[in-house]
């Protein structure tokens, strides 16, 4: 008799374990069959083109594929891969405008998010992002994204918001077409402060944590 009751709960057990693992081998293959969220992230500058210069001799081109790389990693140990990210560069390298955008058309990218450092007088500072003005293809769907993005980055670091504006740059222009397409000036690297901020690497992490954090509070909210 308790032989029969030992093997019956061990019996019992092995069902439990096999549709817990049958459990666990559905999750996984339906994880595969979903349709990722391709996101381009877009360094600025590279190559010759340093963009702005900071305060501290800092480069924009350096900044930017910084956080760049970083956003790649967080997607990857944070996120389990929850996206499809690519860069329009991995390297110190010069890409044009028309092959970055190019690049976003190709891999039919649901998000486009242009990275940059402002520059201006040394008492600017603050978090700014752009949008294209026009009033058609995907603007409501760049606002949005963007003011996710721009609350995420000043709320959880503490930098100023100096709100969403409004240009006809072409590296937003053309994407704005394909999909909602932005551009993120991340701070003034002509402000000692703000340059000192992205020299070190915790800095870095933070603003591509808050980035991405913010482009899956913008899906959220459309899905």
């Amino acid at each position: 008799m308790l032989i029969s009751l030992k093997f019956r709960k061990v019996r019992k057990l092995k069902n439990v374990i096999f549709l817990l693992a049958l459990l666990k081998l559905c999750f996984i293959f339906g994880q595969d069959l979903q349709t990722k969220n391709i996101i381009v992230i877009d360094p600025g500058h590279g190559g010759k083109d340093t963009g702005a210069i900071g305060a501290n001799n800092i480069q924009e081109k350096d900044v930017a594929l910084r956080i760049a790389k970083e956003i790649i990693i967080l997607n990857h140990t944070l996120l389990n891969n929850k996206f499809e990210v690519y860069s329009t560069r991995y390297k110190d390298t010069l890409i044009s405008l028309s092959k970055r955008s190019r690049l976003a058309k190709n891999l039919k990218a649901d998000i486009f998010v242009s990275l940059h450092c402002n520059a201006a007088k040394a008492s600017s500072r603050g978090i700014e992002v752009y949008v294209h003005h026009s009033s058609k293809h995907n603007i409501k769907e760049s606002i949005a994204l963007s003011l996710s993005v721009l609350n995420e980055i000043t709320q959880k670091l503490g930098l100023k918001k100096r709100g969403i504006k409004f240009a006809d740059f072409q590296v937003i222009r053309k994407n704005t077409t394909l999909s909602p397409a932005i551009l993120v000036e991340m701070g003034f690297i002509t402000n000692l402060d703000e340059a000192d901020y992205f020299l070190k690497t915790k800095n870095i992490r933070a603003i591509a944590l808050a980035i991405l954090l913010g482009i899956i509070n913008y899906l959220n909210t459309i899905l």
